[in-house]
């Protein structure tokens, strides 16, 4: 399942990630990808290890991995270090998979899925749509600044080629506490159905109560 998340970033938080980034070293974006994506990337990476990068770095997580939506369907466990990545004409990333695992020691993670936070409104560049392949269709992404995009890391994608501007975005993956992407989704329409059904029942009601336990039970059965 890929799943578009609208207004991640709002206004403000964009103006503030914007100007952080313009103030940032880049360095050639290649140097982060695995031995079979270097080739076929060509992008720009912006350097966190400063103290913008690191006010950028935290702005972007909190945002991020407190998002209700993003936690419903991902049920995240962990979250990689966050990369952003700016391409200009002429760039793009061709047809790859992430890497199964990133990350060393402690750090090391699954990748489950992964995720793209656009930060450049999408009028100020053409081309650098992402495409993502799931069975046998093509989903094409190329949202409003602010939306992330979240899919399987399982999944063959690419960034178009950039033809005109600059395309910003910040991506990352994340590790699941559910690892089995099926009942990943039957979980998120529970956690759907149950953001309706507070809008008209008590949080002690039968049917709260009810839909509660299938939920824990559920995460217990498949939870890692």
């Amino acid at each position: 399942m890929s799943l578009l998340i609208a207004e991640v970033l709002d206004a403000e938080e964009l103006r503030e990630a914007r100007e952080l980034t313009a103030t940032l070293a880049w360095r050639d974006g290649a140097k982060t990808a695995g031995a079979t994506a270097r080739a076929v990337k060509r992008n720009l990476q912006a350097d966190l290890s400063s103290r913008t990068g690191a006010k950028l770095r935290d702005m972007l997580d909190e945002a991020i991995a407190s998002h209700p939506v993003l936690r419903a369907a991902a049920q995240p466990k962990r979250f990689s270090n966050l990369l952003v990545s700016k391409t200009e004409a002429g760039g793009g990333y061709g047809l790859h998979v992430d890497n199964a695992f990133m990350g060393r020691g402690e750090a090391r993670l699954r990748t489950d899925l992964s995720f793209t936070l656009f930060l450049s409104a999408p009028e100020t560049y053409s081309g650098g749509e992402l495409m993502v392949e799931l069975a046998g269709m093509q989903q094409s992404f190329k949202p409003a600044a602010g939306d992330l995009v979240l899919y399987p890391s399982t999944s063959l994608h690419q960034v178009m080629p950039v033809t005109e501007g600059v395309r910003l975005v910040c991506v990352g993956w994340i590790e699941s506490a559910v690892p089995d992407a099926a009942a990943r989704d039957i979980l998120f329409d529970l956690e759907n159905l149950r953001a309706s059904l507070a809008m008209r029942h008590e949080a002690q009601s039968p049917e709260m109560l009810t839909l509660a336990k299938a939920i824990s039970n559920l995460l217990r059965r498949f939870g890692r």
